[in-house]
């Protein structure tokens, strides 16, 4: 690309040291195309958008990116300023510390009947330092559906009860009321505690005795859905609050929820995963746990794509009712689902259905679900209406019908409903018998079938659940935020203002241009593939440390063999340009001499902060000399000029510093 700097004033325009290197060309509105260096390729971010068409670009040089970045950073300073005044406030609040752990707390924590993953661990630990806190807990836990959330849940509750304390669970759904309802009283069976379940589906008068109950301190942990926040329920004493899916109460639930979240112990649960690069974001105004590690006994899901085959259908629902299982059956038409279902029964006559699809009134709904729930049903034939929330550890096959019509993170999201326990779980991803797949779908549905090992949705599925998990968590409001300057961008902008409102100082890190006649670049023949390279410039672009830059150069041995030249001096490049940011060194370039009759060149260093110059100075041996309130400039000798013989002079010069 052209070199945008003007000449300084009373100095000659430099002549032209450029090196050799790969570039990015940047297609902006109205064809304009700029070059990108490899070396600044971190500048460039891949839009993650969640946007159903493309962004619109900008005009090179114009204002609306501008624009529309300063909207997004004002609603993100709104999002960061009221997570910090909710954090002031719980920190203002005596809260109840809870006492460290009983026996009792040992010996239930020790009957779980499974291995607890690593984030389990230190999510358990984590939540445990909150409650022995003086002030209210406000903890995230986010992680994949069976990754353990309501075991954390479980053992929080049995922490708050044995402290004396009440707990309420609250959830959207009847359905997910009544599955918690069953798996608390499993739990926490053994034990001298109450569990009750507060729904419509409880008679009025069984509502009306469950109220008085909890009133007196009768009850230890109540599960119910927002019922639970109406005026007429009150509690001895509220220890804990356990939120299930947040994002999916309605607006004045969630404003009682926050008046709640002064006063008790909180702790919210979503099944959404959230990215490495939010979590991040967001430390510091939230506190979060991550389950990212699947359970030790949990098995891949076997995919296959197979065309619609009654016989096989057939011998697959069999094989999952005789090891006492469950099946579900996704078609997402509504106007033919009972024709599908009648098809079903055909099929396998000995197999009970439900049908449960978004057009049902809501308690036929619930009551059809509930039945699955109980095991009253062997096959769910329903809509994606199942995609979130349900978790049926019976359930271990699942049929997609047709396919092709649907979305990556949809196809993975469906297939994640299966898989919950120790056993093998199918899934089926049907195709019409006499249609043809599209070149996309069939794209689609190859990735799917290839990425079954567990935790491969972020590999697919990154683009949507990135949007979607950022948005779940932060407001549905934000997910127009993001789309607006990509996932990355709105990250980066959300960290910046976290750090503000905090004042605490922004991570920016000095740019350095370092503009010397070496031929820098990845070789094709090296790193093959378009996207590999520039994930790896991508990557070289971020290390900010010499250690880190030691074992880059080492895992491109590993990877790629050894180093040739042009990327070795691509690795050079990059150490002058740390310890020339570490001296506060913006640029390094060659310039032909100033003085009249010299045909000499100097090495020129455009500098940022004169303190820090002036100490290298003082330590260079006299041969740096700083000449004007931006550059300093040594002269080498012929010798010197020689490419290995500068790079070794340029490190002498900026040396001892870094680790």
């Amino acid at each position: 690309g052209r070199d945008a700097r003007a000449p300084e004033r009373g100095r000659p325009a430099r002549s032209p040291s450029r090196h050799a290197e790969e570039h990015l060309i940047l297609e902006f509105a109205g064809g304009v195309r700029v070059y990108v260096p490899a070396s600044k390729i971190d500048l460039v971010q891949k839009y993650v958008g969640g946007a159903k068409t493309d962004p619109e670009l900008s005009k090179f040089g114009g204002t609306s990116w501008q624009n529309r970045k300063a909207r997004v950073q004002a609603a993100v300073m709104d999002l960061a300023s009221d997570m910090i005044q909710l954090q002031a406030l719980r920190e203002a609040e005596p809260g109840t510390a809870a006492p460290p752990d009983s026996e009792w707390q040992a010996e239930f924590e020790a009957s779980f009947p499974y291995q607890d993953t690593p984030d389990q661990l230190t999510s358990m630990v984590e939540i445990k330092s909150d409650m022995q806190r003086p002030r209210p807990m406000d903890r995230l836990i986010c992680g994949d559906v069976g990754y353990g959330k309501t075991e954390l849940a479980v053992r929080a509750a049995f922490k708050a009860i044995d402290n004396g304390r009440q707990v309420a669970v609250l959830v959207p759904t009847t359905v997910l009321a009544e599955q918690h309802y069953r798996t608390f009283s499993q739990r926490l069976a053994e034990y001298p505690f109450a569990v009750e379940c507060l729904s419509r589906f409880r008679s009025s008068g069984e509502q009306k005795r469950i109220v008085e109950r909890l009133k007196k301190g009768g009850i230890d942990v109540i599960i119910g859905t927002h019922r639970l926040v109406s005026a007429d329920v009150q509690f001895k004493d509220l220890g804990l609050v356990i939120i299930d899916e947040e994002q999916r109460f309605g607006v004045e639930h969630k404003e009682r929820l926050k008046h709640l979240r002064q006063k008790v112990d909180v702790l919210t649960m979503t099944a959404t995963p959230i990215p490495r690069t939010l979590h991040l974001s967001l430390l510091g105004i939230r506190d979060i746990s991550n389950l990212e590690t699947p359970p030790p006994d949990r098995l891949a899901i076997e995919t296959r794509i197979v065309r619609f085959d009654k016989q096989l259908i057939r011998h697959a629902v069999l094989r999952e009712l005789n090891r006492d299982g469950q099946v579900y059956f996704v078609h997402n038409r509504v106007q033919n689902i009972n024709e599908i279902a009648g098809r079903l029964e055909q099929i396998v006559p000995e197999a009970r259905i439900a049908i449960v699809h978004g057009q049902m009134a809501a308690e036929e709904l619930e009551q059809e679900m509930l039945r699955f729930v109980r095991r009253e049903a062997d096959i769910l034939v329903a809509t994606t209406i199942i995609e979130s929330g349900l978790d049926i550890p019976n359930a271990n096959t699942i049929f997609i019908n047709q396919a092709d019509h649907y979305g990556l993170a949809d196809l993975h999201q469906l297939r994640g409903r299966v898989g919950r326990y120790k056993h093998r779980a199918y899934a089926y991803l049907l195709l019409d018998g006499e249609r043809l797949v599209t070149p996309n779908a069939s794209r689609r549905l190859k990735a799917i079938e290839e990425f079954t090992e567990l935790g491969a949705g972020f590999k697919i599925a990154l683009r949507d659940l990135e949007i979607r998990g950022a948005g779940n968590i932060l407001g549905t409001q934000q997910s127009g935020h993001i789309a607006a300057v990509g996932y990355e961008m709105y990250c980066q902008l959300l960290e910046n203002a976290v750090r503000t409102l905090k004042q605490q100082p922004l991570r920016t890190p000095l740019e350095v241009h370092v503009d010397l006649p070496w031929t820098a670049y990845l070789p094709r023949d090296y790193v093959q593939g378009q996207r590999l390279r520039i994930e790896v410039y991508r990557r070289l672009s971020r290390v900010r440390r010499l250690d880190r830059l030691a074992d880059f150069r080492q895992e491109m041995r590993d990877r790629f063999g050894t180093l040739p030249e042009p990327t070795e001096w691509l690795l050079r490049l990059t150490e002058l340009r740390l310890l020339a940011a570490h001296w506060k060194v913006a640029s390094i370039h060659l310039e032909k001499s100033a003085e009249v009759g010299s045909s000499a060149t100097d090495v020129v260093l455009g500098y940022r902060n004169p303190r820090r110059i002036r100490e290298l100075a003082a330590r260079s041996d006299g041969r740096l000399r700083v000449v004007d309130e931006a550059s300093a400039y040594f002269r080498p000798t012929g010798d010197e000029l020689e490419p290995l013989a500068l790079y070794a002079t340029l490190k002498t010069l900026l040396r001892d510093i870094l680790g």
